[in-house]
């Protein structure tokens, strides 16, 4: 019987070719991209499972009261292992890193690479697959280093390069050599390696670099990423009483008054972090992934109801000789799942060929149809299964249940045609696909605000290269002279040497507050630590005042600049009023003179609003990290060759790896431009399954309606009125999915828009756009459908029937 359902099934799919073949794509282009996203989520929801013990393990993070004194995801230096070594019954392992950036050389080959230098427990307690190496003494020596296989390929050629040797630079201008001890497999995505912005593929041991030793061991140190493993049948609730008794005998008394230490199961860090941001993408991306699917269904539905007349006689003719009505709900149903398993083979391709565009788009590598086997197999048979009895159950239904005389005679008055279901379905089709088009039009208006706003500072031929670290008096007075050397290059309109850029890593933070106030009034300012030629570099506006030592005279100590925002907060109205007066900085011992009061700019993203900023020249700390270059628009090109010549003149050891501003820009906006292209996807996936669905109804309605054409023509009626005679029915529907899409777009992205600081006002011309195109595009689709009908002899279109 089921062989039978199955043989007729094929037959009548091969009798309706063009619809089977409209049903098939729609339904394959939902089921591509439910693919994707699933194989997307997939990923991020094994993100640190496949950690060792990663149950047990949790990373201490730290609530201060004071936003100044330290960040959410690091803890006090000592910490992890005074817990393991005070309460060994309660925690069974701990793991500590310090993130930093180096530069490595092997030869001649130099290369700026993020380093972890942390705890010798990091290879046996997160279980990664090393390809050589011991887990347990890797990392047990000072000198030594542990390597991922694409690094040992990067610096070697190979990966078998144990006892081989690399050479770090320390941030006192030396270089040291470190052996190769392990090298790890290519490890996945995880919260310990991947943690920071940029992953970790060198590893070296706590305070093993020159310049970057001690806290481990310093309580006032807060910057430390911490992990522990709990021992088993341990609750987190045991711990609250043992940190609390650390602290109160090893921290000062000011960092008990405003920490409040806390811990998150590493399994759930990954999605929990960033206020939930990767939660929030994997509800989103599902939610669309559902309607883009609804979509795809609901044309299936629309079309096998649509074009259900043409079998009234076949069902009547079954049921006369005896069919019971389940035969008939599985003879459709069979059909159904049948268009379902072809549209599934056509999505695995589909899947295959954009898989590596849409990982580009996600960030997020994608993996193969053969990578996943065998859930690539299993999931989508149960998924098209799934998809095909969805699809098929309610026509089905309906179908089978009409009356035989109603079959026989092609009537299908009891149900009125399902006139109301079809139109309701396709509003909630255009509805769905007018939201994703707005929304679309709106962020992209955002995104091109992003790089089209004044920041405040010119952006354009700007490059920031970084540079060694020695931070010793020396080593900044020679950082100064080789930049005064690339200021001499024709092709150099400025230079400036600072520690930040503005890249997302904004600097530290501290109180500040006039001489003469309680400290208690201090104004929360972010500072900056900048040479003398950096608001010339930038082209940041001085409004009051002077930017240090810019123009004239020699550097002179304890001096601050402040931004308008920073003057203003301190009570100044008039910037002019700020330059000459004295404030104090939290920290800082002394008092400082302020200099100038600088434009505002931002230095942040857009997510935020100008907030107060100092500027300390780099010699208070003798700190830097990059060189920031303007140069002289001619030929950027040219440009950037004669400066890596006279970098690899003056500095032939270190890695020549430059950041042209507008691209540095676009890692900080890199979310905003991944949903971008995300809705755009989304927009014309939507559009295309809505087309298609309209030109599978459009076709059955004029098949069906031959005869009555042939009839209104004869009686009179134009090429023009039989057009409108179907279009109407679409321009009612449209205009109903407007006003309900529209203001659901307008309230969704309201909301979306007001986590940005900076953002546009949206108004009536994205909608018009929206509306105006979508409605040119269905009536082109339905008079290219309808003329032939319109078209046609009378006399044919009555012997049609």
């Amino acid at each position: 019987m089921i062989r039978n359902y199955f043989k007729i099934a094929w037959r009548n799919l091969l009798k309706r070719k063009f619809y089977s073949l409209v049903t098939i794509f729609g339904l394959s282009v939902g089921m591509t991209f439910t693919f994707l996203i699933m194989a997307y989520v997939w990923g991020e929801l094994r993100v640190n499972s496949e950690l060792r013990n990663a149950d047990n393990q949790y990373i201490v993070r730290s609530r201060w009261k004071n936003p100044d004194m330290g960040v959410d995801m690091a803890t006090l230096g000592p910490l992890g292992a005074t817990l393991k070594a005070d309460y060994p019954n309660l925690v069974a392992n701990f793991y500590r890193y310090d993130g930093i950036t180096v530069a490595v050389s092997k030869g001649e080959k130099h290369f700026r690479e993020e380093v972890q230098t942390g705890d010798s427990t990091l290879l046996a307690m997160y279980g990664f697959p090393l390809l050589y190496g011991d887990a347990k003494t890797a990392l047990s020596q000072q000198n030594s280093v542990a390597i991922t296989e694409e690094k040992a390929f990067k610096y070697f050629g190979k990966t078998d390069v144990l006892g081989e040797t690399l050479t770090l630079h320390n941030f006192i201008g030396g270089k040291q050599e470190f052996q190769v001890t392990a090298v790890l497999k290519t490890v996945p995505n995880n919260s310990v390696t991947n943690l920071l912005p940029k992953p970790a593929e060198v590893f070296i041991p706590l305070s093993s670099l020159d310049g970057r030793k001690g806290a481990e061991d310093n309580w006032d140190f807060p910057y430390m990423i911490t992990y522990i493993e709990l021992q088993s049948g341990v609750k987190l609730t045991e711990l609250e009483k043992p940190v609390n008794q650390i602290l109160a005998t090893h921290s000062s008394a000011n960092t008990r008054a405003n920490l409040d230490v806390y811990f998150t199961p590493l399994k759930d860090y990954y999605q929990e972090a960033n206020n939930g941001l990767v939660r929030k993408m994997i509800y989103t991306l599902s939610g669309v992934t559902l309607f883009i699917l609804l979509m795809a269904v609901v044309n299936f539905v629309n079309i096998s109801i649509g074009k259900s007349s043409s079998r009234l006689k076949e069902i009547g003719v079954r049921k006369v000789l005896g069919s019971p009505q389940t035969q008939l709900i599985g003879q459709f149903l069979a059909e159904s799942v049948i268009l379902a398993l072809f549209a599934m083979l056509l999505s695995i391709l589909f899947y295959e060929i954009s898989r590596s565009a849409f990982s580009d788009i996600l960030g997020k590598p994608l993996p193969s149809s053969l990578a996943l086997f065998p859930y690539s197999l299993v999931m989508p048979l149960l998924c098209a299964m799934l998809i095909g009895l969805m699809a098929g159950i309610y026509p089905a239904f309906v179908l089978s249940g009409i009356s035989s005389i109603d079959s026989m005679k092609g009537k299908l008055k009891s149900i009125k045609e399902n006139v109301m279901l079809r139109r309701v379905l396709v509003a909630s089709q255009f509805v769905i696909a007018l939201f994703v088009f707005a929304g679309a039009m709106i962020i992209a208006r955002q995104v091109h605000y992003f790089f089209n706003k004044n920041l405040g500072y010119n952006k354009e031929s700007l490059v920031s290269i970084a540079v060694p670290r020695d931070w010793t008096a020396e080593g900044l007075s020679k950082m100064e002279a080789i930049r005064d050397q690339f200021s001499r290059l024709k092709e150099v309109s400025n230079v400036s040497l600072s520690y930040e850029i503005p890249n997302g890593n904004n600097g530290g933070h501290a109180g500040l507050y006039k001489s003469g106030q309680d400290s208690t009034q201090a104004i929360h300012t972010q500072f900056l630590s900048t040479d003398e030629k950096y608001a010339d570099t930038y082209q940041i506006k001085i409004v009051a005042g002077k930017f240090f030592n810019a123009n004239q005279g020699a550097y002179q100590p304890n001096r601050i600049v402040l931004n308008q925002a920073a003057a203003k907060a301190l009570g100044y109205s008039n910037p002019e009023d700020a330059v000459g007066q004295q404030v104090r900085v939290h920290n800082v011992p002394g008092l400082l003179t302020v200099d100038g009061v600088s434009a505002d700019f931002n230095f942040a993203s857009m997510h935020q609003a100008i907030k107060p900023l100092g500027f300390f020249h780099v010699k208070e700390g003798n700190a830097f990290r990059f060189l920031t270059f303007r140069l002289n628009p001619a030929n950027l090109g040219a440009s950037m060759s004669i400066i890596e010549n006279k970098w690899r003149e003056l500095m032939p050891d270190a890695p020549f790896e430059y950041a042209f501003m507008d691209d540095t820009l676009q890692k900080l906006y890199q979310t905003e431009m991944q949903l971008k292209k995300a809705s755009q996807i989304a927009t014309l996936l939507a559009v295309v399954i809505v087309l298609l669905g309209v030109l599978g109804m459009v076709s059955l309605n004029v098949a069906r309606r031959t005869r009555e054409l042939g009839i209104r023509k004869v009686l009179g009626a134009s090429g023009v009125g039989i057009i409108m005679l179907f279009l109407k029915e679409f321009l009612l529907v449209m205009a109903l999915a407007m006003l309900i899409a529209f203001p659901l777009a307008f309230l969704t992205m309201q909301r979306w828009l007001e986590t940005y600081a900076f953002r546009i006002q949206i108004g009536w011309e994205p909608f018009a756009m929206v509306g105006s195109g979508f409605c040119l595009i269905v009536i082109l689709l339905v008079c290219l459908q309808t003329t032939k009908a319109s078209l046609m002899n009378p006399v044919k279109s009555l012997r049609s029937e």
